[in-house]
């Protein structure tokens, strides 16, 4: 199976014990990371379906369709796996903000010494 998910031509994701895989958006058009969440089987099984981009929350245990409340939803041009299929790889464009903090991207912070400063 390790092979087959490896190296193999099918889409076999390896979800963790909470039935979650990691899934990293970025730009379609800048390239920038806008997000990191995670995805369950049905979230994976909505996204390849819709188009747009669909997680599941954890802290709410539900499926969320990324801008349902914002109208900034990320569609999704292409999706990737990782060698081990464990994360995924979202390629999308935006409409809008991709943080709910209204930031283009949730990384808009960056690390110096033990401070954030804001880009």
């Amino acid at each position: 199976m390790d092979q087959d998910r490896e190296t193999g031509s099918q889409f076999l994701p390896k979800f963790d014990a909470a039935g979650l895989v990691t899934a990293v958006v970025t730009d379609a058009r800048k390239g920038g990371v806008l997000m990191v969440a995670h995805m369950n089987a049905e979230a994976i099984a909505k996204t390849i379906e819709t188009g747009d981009a669909v997680f599941w929350s954890r802290s709410r245990q539900q499926l969320w369709r990324k801008g349902d409340t914002s109208g900034h939803v990320l569609r999704v041009v292409e999706m990737r796996v990782d060698c081990d299929q464990d994360a995924i790889w979202i390629i999308a464009e935006p409409a809008g903000p991709a943080c709910h903090t209204g930031a283009p991207s949730c990384f808009y912070r960056r690390i110096t010494g033990d401070r954030l400063v804001r880009d």
